[in-house]
């Protein structure tokens, strides 16, 4: 299942850190940060709960930007 959602994000370079952060998170297949578009795409593994995933997502995303926020 791939879901997009909203995301606020300062600067390219964080964009990138948070995809990373977002694509090492259990329970994600893979993940796009676009800071042109401030979206998230995020493709989620087999058997996982999205709303469970994004919390998880959510929580490495704050440590490389503490003022994150994703519209889940």
């Amino acid at each position: 299942m791939k879901k997009t959602y909203k995301i606020e994000v300062d600067c390219a370079n964080c964009a990138n850190l948070m995809e990373d952060a977002t694509r090492k998170t259990k329970g994600v297949a893979t993940a796009t940060v676009n800071f042109m578009t401030q979206k998230m795409i995020v493709e989620f593994a087999d058997g996982y709960e999205p709303k469970a995933v994004m919390q998880d997502v959510l929580k490495a995303c704050k440590k490389v930007e503490p003022d994150c926020e994703i519209a889940l």
